[in-house]
């Protein structure tokens, strides 16, 4: 049986809701317009409109999306940003799979030496493996 503090307790932030519109050209990405509204659903005037882009890459593994922010006060700025803010999110994205990929083949993996040799084969060679 679940312990009360196991569970866990979503809540959405009232006071930070926003309204999502989609526009997309179906051939590269989206932008998402994220309107600010109050509890009731009107218009938050005290609070900017914000613009996310989005796009993704086919890679060996499945699609990798890619999601950005455009600081647009609007969406005609917004599909301008688009394409040089896209560029500039997937090389940041590519540099840090390159560091991931590097930093995965950089970890060697030694057998555990107290346990007969290679991996508990045992063996009487004098060879040490450090």
């Amino acid at each position: 049986m679940a312990d009360e503090r196991d569970e866990l307790k979503l809540e959405l932030d009232a006071d930070n809701l926003y309204q999502e519109e989609i526009f997309t050209d179906q051939k590269i990405g989206t932008i998402r317009r994220l309107t600010p509204v109050k509890r009731d659903g009107s218009a938050d005037g005290g609070r900017p409109v914000l613009f996310v882009g989005e796009t993704s890459l086919m890679t060996p593994a499945g699609t990798l999306p890619i999601h950005f922010r455009l600081e647009a006060a609007d969406l005609a700025s917004a599909v301008q940003q688009f394409s040089a803010t896209a560029n500039k999110a997937i090389q940041e994205t590519m540099e840090q799979l390159r560091e991931l990929r590097r930093q995965a083949a950089s970890s060697i993996v030694v057998p555990d030496m107290g346990k007969g040799g290679m991996g508990g084969l045992g063996g009487g060679g004098k060879i040490q493996i450090p």
